[in-house]
């Protein structure tokens, strides 16, 4: 079989060299892939904030690559599930937030190309740039190699992620499970409020609480925004009051 990449060189479409090059084995190891040409996963790791070339072409191609594996894996794995509970349990698990826990787990962080105003704003841990990033790194990937080798890296890190799936909760946020849960015995919906603020005006962290007056529930979140930390805080309570 002919590699995505030979197709692309054929085509006189090669990876672009980065000036900045730097040893990434150990990001390779991790990942748990090893490039063919190094210079894709420079890509992969440059923000648009540093210039160009950067990721944004290759988080398109990602995003497209990982939804069709988690897809395909869903389908065999659930054959009894119909199409909207296959469809909320694939936006569970490629969303933002289960991307940048990967990302974190991998150290992406560590291996950001950013400019300089991303850096000092600590973009190397946002969510969304972490995410990103993940997803541009498929992309680069499935350009240094082919589709089943994309596959094979993207199953690897997924690895636990499949295991207790609930079609009946995955796909709503905390605050919605949280909601309808009480809702179902009459209770009363619960109230947020927030409780102190902290850290830099850039990096403020929100410190919310949930309260349940009529179960006598009060339970804490926190977050660099206040939606986080309510989601945050209905999740503790969540768990609490269904021992979850």
């Amino acid at each position: 079989m002919v590699s995505s990449s030979c197709y692309l060189n054929l085509l006189g479409v090669a990876p672009i060299r980065h000036q900045n090059t730097r040893n990434l084995a150990a990001l390779n190891r991790l990942i748990g892939y090893t490039f063919r040409s190094e210079e894709w996963l420079q890509q992969a790791l440059t923000h648009r904030s540093n210039g160009m070339p950067n990721n944004e072409r290759l988080e398109f191609l990602g995003d497209s690559v990982l939804n069709c594996v988690i897809a395909e894996s869903l389908y065999r794995n659930y054959p009894k599930l119909n199409e909207g509970d296959l469809s909320r349990l694939r936006a569970h698990l490629v969303k933002e937030q289960t991307l940048a826990e990967i990302a974190l787990k991998l150290k992406l962080g560590d291996y950001l190309l950013l400019g300089e105003g991303e850096l000092k704003s600590g973009g190397f841990r946002r969510p969304s740039i972490l995410a990103d990033t993940l997803e541009a790194i498929i992309g680069a990937i499935f350009l240094d190699s082919d589709f089943n080798e994309a596959r094979k890296v993207i199953l690897g890190l997924y690895i636990g992620l499949f295991e207790g799936l609930d079609p009946r909760t995955l796909g709503k946020d905390p605050k919605t499970l949280l909601q309808e849960y009480l809702q179902s015995r009459k209770l009363g919906l619960p109230l947020y409020s927030i409780v102190s603020t902290s850290g830099d005006a850039h990096e403020q962290v929100f410190h919310i609480e949930c309260l349940i007056s009529e179960l006598n529930v009060c339970t804490e979140g926190k977050g660099h925004s206040k939606r986080s930390a309510e989601q945050n805080a209905a999740q503790a309570a969540y768990q609490l009051i269904t021992h979850a």
